[in-house]
């Protein structure tokens, strides 16, 4: 793996770091296709039941290269090469918010433009005092990507989406928890603490039981309430039939801590 991205897995999480603390972890190529490796395998791997995203240094994700684009570097090609390449690398978002893990962004400092997108297609956001949140595309005259306006929109709604987009007005962390976009605010010196304890008891818990739970809400936000329904039918059914609704039963009547394994 690439030092663009770092990952350290331990006791059931795994903490993916985007590492170029000296650009606020902006986006890079190697960047993007060491996630796109990481996150599918991280996806089917038996012993990991969370995924943290999180950033080096001061900040979370400051989103594309501006220097780049100044630069013209950012993409190459014609237009259908570069509209190919950035949906492929989008596929990054798709994975975070639909992989049939747990996913956290650890957000400290910045979180724009693609930086913020990546952090709003995790399930949760646990952030710093220190962070700010900002749509940030319309200072650099992009639309916006990496899925950003469907998620911005799924949390807050359309019409604070669409003042946020077209403002690029930043958003401190106490706005951020008071319009839904971080599920958590700690201080910054706690920040590792308060996100690694939530992934851990996340990770020690009933993991078929989270995917299903996830598919639910995955499906909740295009579906019908008829098709809801069908869905949690199937898949509460399927939940009972597990070792771990067992467990937990069993341990609910014995007044005890369930002990669960992921089957």
């Amino acid at each position: 793996m690439g030092q663009d991205l770092l990952e350290v897995v331990k006791d059931g999480v795994a903490v993916l770091t985007l590492n170029r603390p000296d650009r606020l972890n902006a986006l890079s190529g190697p960047m993007l296709t060491a996630m796109l490796e990481a996150l599918p395998r991280l996806a089917d791997d038996p012993e990991v039941g969370v995924v943290v995203l999180t950033g080096a240094g001061r900040g979370f994700c400051a989103g594309g290269d501006v220097k780049a684009m100044a630069e013209g570097r950012e993409f190459s090609g014609t237009f259908e090469d570069k509209a190919q390449s950035l949906r492929a690398a989008m596929e990054v978002s798709r994975w975070l918010h639909e992989m049939p893990k747990v996913t956290i962004a650890m957000v400290r400092g910045a979180a724009a433009g693609a930086g913020l997108s990546l952090a709003l297609a995790c399930d949760l956001r646990v952030a710093s005092d220190t962070a700010r949140f900002a749509t940030a595309f319309a200072r650099v005259g992009y639309s916006g990507d990496f899925g950003g306006s469907w998620y911005l929109t799924q949390l807050v709604g359309t019409a604070k989406a669409r003042e946020l987009y077209y403002t690029a007005d930043i958003v401190d962390a106490q706005q951020a928890l008071a319009l839904g976009i971080a599920n958590r605010v700690v201080p910054d010196t706690r920040l590792e603490e308060e996100a690694m304890a939530l992934a851990g008891r996340l990770a020690r818990g009933p993991r078929v039981a989270y995917r299903y739970m996830k598919r639910n809400f995955n499906a909740a936000e295009s579906g019908t309430l008829k098709d809801s329904l069908d869905l949690e039918a199937w898949h509460h059914t399927r939940c009972g039939m597990t070792e771990d609704h067992r467990e937990a039963a069993k341990a609910f009547v014995e007044k005890r801590e369930p002990v669960f394994k992921g089957r």
